[in-house]
């Protein structure tokens, strides 16, 4: 058996939801997904978003995967390029926005500080986020910022879907403590800078 027939197999099997398949097949080619994805990004926590989104695509269409049309490694590789093009366009799309609604401020009536405001508290939802640990941060990441479904979580990572919805409550509760004890230091410094 030659080893592309032997990491095809690992896939098939991977797909039928064996986890040492998914272990082995991840330890495979998660350096190479990754080495794609920092390349075009240039920014590690950027790359690592897109090789797990990767992987979540890896075992919805696995089985559609055909030998004959390429090695795994192009295959994959072409993913990940496709994944991280997709997330620089995005990127861009919101930057143009940004600028455009930075332009639109005088006519929209909302003041520079309206909008200053309103990165500030998209910049703290993001660090409350990346405090969570891991399992919780990845379950709201993806449960409000992909376009896979609770259920489909629970598949690729092989936990059960309460376990999912679960890390979901738990990340937004601790997101929403982190906010609050953020909003009361804020609130505290004012309060003793008016003394």
């Amino acid at each position: 058996m030659s080893r592309l027939e032997d990491m095809s197999e690992v896939l098939r099997d991977m797909c039928e939801g064996e986890t040492e398949a998914f272990d082995r097949f991840y330890a495979r080619y998660a350096p190479l997904v990754m080495q794609v994805a920092l390349r075009t990004l240039g920014e590690r926590m950027e790359a690592e978003d897109v090789c797990h989104d990767v992987f979540l695509e890896v075992l919805r269409r696995g089985k559609d995967y055909n030998p004959g049309r390429g090695s795994l490694e192009a295959w994959l590789a072409v993913m990940t390029r496709s994944r991280c093009l997709d997330r620089l366009r995005r990127a861009k799309r919101i930057a143009e926005k940004g600028k455009q609604l930075g332009q639109d401020t005088a006519s929209s009536g909302r003041s520079s500080e309206e909008i200053a405001l309103r990165h500030l508290e998209l910049e703290e939802l993001n660090e409350a986020l990346k405090k969570l640990p891991r399992n919780q941060r990845n379950a709201v990441a993806y449960s409000y910022y992909s376009p896979h479904t609770q259920k489909e979580l629970s598949d690729a990572w092989n936990v059960p879907l309460g376990t999912v919805k679960s890390w979901v409550r738990y990340g937004l509760n601790n997101m929403r403590k982190h906010l609050e004890r953020r909003g009361s230091e804020r609130t505290t410094g004012v309060e003793e800078g008016r003394r």
